[in-house]
């Protein structure tokens, strides 16, 4: 549930504070590297090693970045890439570019990936992920051949990990997304949960073995406020809306979903007292974006609509996605929420990222 307190109180922070004065809080805490295992939210540049005839390879995707494509789902920047900017790092290098700095972290996240291992998909939902085969056990494995390389040993990585921080997710939108477009009901979408939470779960155990003592859990994003779903479960019933006309019951697996993840948390939490583990609570930040998007210059007639796109309500059509021949590209994108209708741009990721930041930075206790 939306808690309207909570957003009272990140409105005011948000708001009367300057962004320049919050930029770089995460100093404090004295990061010397930061490990990343995600999806398209995060990677910056995995997918297009794979697959570089992919769209995120070429403009639009990037165009505020350096005017080129770097593997990013957005028109620029993503939340990580704030957050390494916060903590006073370099920007994270993807795991697989041959060429890419380590001695800062490394991400290993990659765009169209799954919690769940892609033959448990296959064999027990009938799942075929389209676009990569790098679940989370994949990263996991990569990150592990990492350590393996960069440590004498398990007492020499504990050591060197100590001042590290580590993002396991956002992980497991996938999951859904793959289940809700190929129609699979609500209920059915619903099944998958526990296993998704248990391969996350399993995740989070899997790092703090490897010596990790510092870790962001990131939930799920509204997914009902995405263009995306918007588009495919469109409907001219007005009940089937909240307040920001973003879809109950779609949002209602994400909540659903990031309910279990929190408890998932607090158990481990319990087990393990001397590790820190927070939940990134995207859900919320994403809701703070859409109940002050005017102040934060997003434009009202575009909340919903995605800038690179075309066609329908929603400025999303499946069949002519951003980065396909043809398809324009807004003018104002920083006028934007949404990049492509799935991916947002820029700007909605640097206020996320802000809210995000802030939020966890009191609960790492940096300095204390």
């Amino acid at each position: 549930m939306f808690s309207s307190k909570l957003v009272l109180v990140y409105s005011l922070f948000f708001l009367v504070l300057p962004l320049g004065s919050i930029a770089h809080i995460l100093k404090a805490c004295k990061f010397e590297a930061i490990y990343q295992l995600g999806d398209s939210l995060s990677d910056t540049g995995n997918v297009i090693i794979e697959n570089p005839s992919s769209a995120y390879a070429r403009l639009p995707y990037g165009q505020n970045f350096y005017k080129k494509a770097t593997g990013r789902c957005s028109n620029g920047l993503l939340m990580i890439d704030y957050i390494a900017l916060s903590a006073g790092l370099p920007l994270l290098d993807a795991y697989l570019n041959p060429k890419a700095s380590t001695s800062h972290g490394v991400n290993f996240a990659v765009a169209g990936s799954t919690a769940l291992p892609v033959e448990f998909l296959a064999e027990k939902y009938s799942l075929v992920p389209p676009v990569t085969n790098s679940s989370l056990t994949v990263q996991l494995g990569w990150m592990l051949s990492h350590f393996n390389t960069t440590c004498y040993s398990r007492q020499d990585c504990s050591k060197k990990l100590e001042k590290s921080l580590f993002l396991v997710g956002e992980i497991g939108g996938n999951d859904y997304i793959y289940s809700l477009l190929e129609g699979k009901t609500i209920d059915e979408v619903k099944s998958v949960r526990s296993d998704v939470v248990k391969a996350i779960k399993d995740a989070i155990l899997r790092v703090i073995d490897y010596g990790a003592t510092r870790i962001v859990v990131p939930g799920n994003l509204p997914m009902g406020c995405l263009p995306a779903f918007l588009t495919e479960f469109d409907t001219n019933d007005s009940n089937a809306y909240d307040e920001f006309h973003c879809l109950k019951e779609v949002n209602s697996l994400s909540m659903n979903f990031n309910g279990h993840l929190q408890k998932a948390i607090e158990k481990i939490e319990k087990e393990h007292p001397n590790v820190t583990i927070i939940y990134g609570d995207f859900y919320n930040a994403y809701k703070w974006i859409l109940q002050n998007a005017q102040l934060l210059g997003f434009s009202p007639n575009s909340l919903q609509k995605a800038c690179c796109g075309s066609g329908g309500n929603y400025n999303y059509n499946v069949l002519r996605r951003c980065g396909a021949s043809g398809v324009p590209v807004c003018p104002n994108p920083q006028q934007h929420i949404s990049w492509d209708g799935i991916h947002l741009t820029q700007e909605a990721y640097r206020h996320l990222a802000t809210w995000i930041i802030c939020d966890i930075f009191q609960k790492l206790q940096c300095g204390v």
